[in-house]
């Protein structure tokens, strides 16, 4: 009996590691001893492990993946044929990952293990790898996932109560920002859905939802085939489950999106999603020559009854910032058009090989960036389609918006504290002042704060020979303690929602919001985040009037 260890680096992440799981379950059919641990923990290292599997995800993680990894070496006392690393780092840096002088001797597994156990993990009879010989077993990716293994840790992922799983592996697409092609190749069919979900229901009890990964699932042949599986399955329109007495709605997501390019193409596809729980309906809106085929998508999902829609919009790509605009006021105007409510969840572009999120798309500046990204933290990254709401978090126009985004970001993240109260003046001689800029001026002075990176010297040197640009910088310079003090006394509420803002912001639950926005630089960039949700939590109480801290707030 071998003992196994899994290990997921200690990044934060929505879904369990399928891959890991799968694993788990075949090592378990072996009768070895399966153990799974999340981040670096010493005491770990105390045991004697005969293999260990690293998951990775991003590769903007590089530098936990890579703490993973030589936490990994000293839990099998340097033995590195031990350790095998894979998933989706792995597999779009391979290269990068076997440069490492360090990590030699380590198997790093380029894609899905969708060959012979043997194959996929590079096992060598001749170096004494255990289950070598199983060159025409049952691949590992055809494992009914083990989800004991979530009880093994403390970490509680978003979405657990779930089947995951995928109807179709791969895509018909080759679009130059996606990792699929190279990570799945074709569009094929995966393992029967029904077998997967009967199998986990069989052995680790019923799942509330549906949670199907596909990255394109409406370009299978078979999809009228699938959809008519999921509904017997139980995930039709309406379908709950009950739960200690209680009915609960059930919830189909497909969780990469949909394809507009076929959605608008034919009637039949919305009709026939409708047929199921499909909550949200995620449509992929990357950029704006797909405003046509994304309108007529969701006039189709509207005329079927599906109202429940968000999407991914990708930014910081070939895109400039007047074309995100464009596309997030398209969902405004649908929303007043059909009656719907469009959630929208912008996307940082980073490419998929790049160890850090440091990538500047060629017609953005970091300075915008971060303002964007300061805009979004208020409302945990997502974009409601409600008029009001919008058009004073992201501007009435595109000039508007542009124009947010030279905004000092202190102005930004207290807004209301600069509109409405004690920094009323100082925002309105900024906004004076930057009135009068030429464009030229405009440009040197997003050159000169992109070129900065960090604004907290911004006074000590010179940066212009222009006047007017050096006298402005002035607005940009970060709040002291005491500065900061005197807001929050004045505000009671770090945050920048406004009255506007939390009357209608987004009260989407955890598991509905994407995986990985590109909302936060670092760590502590959260404490916005929390501090909405408390507001958010309240509000739902209705305890909005018993609270002095919110009278202030909602003002």
């Amino acid at each position: 009996m071998l003992k196994i260890l899994l290990l997921e680096p200690g990044y934060p992440n929505k879904y369990p590691p399928l891959g890991l799981m799968k694993i788990s379950a075949w090592h378990k059919s072996k009768g070895d001893h399966v153990v799974f641990r999340k981040g670096v923990d010493a005491e770990t290292t105390k045991e004697t492990w005969d293999r260990i599997y690293i998951t990775t995800l991003f590769s903007f993680e590089f530098k936990r993946i890579a703490e993973t990894i030589d936490f990994a070496i000293k839990c099998v006392a340097g033995q590195r044929q031990r350790i095998f690393v894979g998933g989706i780092a792995a597999s779009l840096m391979q290269e990068d990952f076997l440069a490492e002088s360090r990590w030699q001797g380590i198997r790093f597994i380029k894609g899905l293990l969708d060959k012979s156990p043997a194959e996929s993990l590079q096992l060598d009879a001749f170096n004494g790898d255990l289950y070598a010989e199983e060159t025409q077993s049952k691949p590992i990716e055809e494992y009914i996932p083990d989800y004991n293994i979530l009880d093994d840790i403390e970490y509680k992922y978003p979405l657990n109560d779930a089947y995951f799983g995928y109807a179709s592996r791969g895509c018909i697409r080759k679009c130059h920002f996606c990792g699929v092609p190279k990570l799945e190749g074709a569009l094929r069919d995966s393992v029967p859905l029904t077998e997967l979900v009967k199998g986990i229901k069989a052995k680790y009890g019923e799942k509330r939802h549906l949670t199907l990964m596909d990255n394109n699932i409406t370009a299978t042949p078979r999809y009228k085939e699938i959809i008519d599986e999921i509904i017997d399955l139980g995930f039709g329109a309406g379908a709950t489950i009950t739960r200690r007495g209680k009915k609960l709605q059930r919830r189909l997501d497909f969780n990469q999106g949909v394809d507009a390019r076929i959605l608008c193409k034919d009637p039949m596809y919305l009709r026939e999603m409708a047929k199921t729980c499909i909550n949200p309906l995620r449509i992929a809106f990357d950029h704006l020559g797909l405003r046509k085929p994304y309108s007529q998508a969701i006039r189709y999902a509207s005329e079927f009854g599906i109202n429940k829609l968000s999407n991914y919009m990708l930014y910081n790509f070939m895109d400039k910032p007047e074309d995100l605009y464009e596309r997030l006021r398209v969902n405004i105007e649908l929303n007043k058009e059909l009656g719907l409510r469009i959630w929208s969840f912008p996307m940082r572009y980073q490419p998929v090989t790049l160890k850090d999120r440091s990538h500047i798309g060629k017609n953005w500046s970091w300075y915008q960036l971060r303002s964007f990204q300061v805009i979004l933290q208020a409302t945990h990254g997502v974009v409601t389609g409600n008029p009001e709401f919008f058009d004073h978090a992201f501007g009435e126009n595109s000039e508007r918006f542009n124009h947010l985004l030279f905004t000092p970001h202190h102005m930004i993240f207290y807004r209301e504290y600069y509109e409405r109260q004690k920094g009323q003046a100082e925002r309105q001689e900024f906004e004076q002042r930057l009135s009068r800029f030429s464009q030229e001026q405009k440009t040197e002075l997003l050159d000169i704060l992109t070129n900065l990176k960090t604004l907290k010297n911004i006074q000590q040197t010179k940066h212009s020979s222009n006047h007017a640009i050096q006298s402005l910088l002035a607005f940009y310079r970060p709040l002291d303690k005491e500065q900061e003090q005197d807001i929050i006394q004045t505000r009671k509420v770090r945050s920048i929602v406004t009255a506007v803002d939390i009357a209608h912001a987004p009260i989407l639950a955890e598991d509905q919001r994407v995986e990985d926005a590109g909302l936060y630089d670092n760590p502590q960039e959260k404490v916005v985040e929390k501090i909405q949700e408390k507001i958010v939590e309240k509000i739902q109480e209705k305890t909005v009037e018993s609270s002095p801290e919110l009278r202030v707030a909602t003002r």
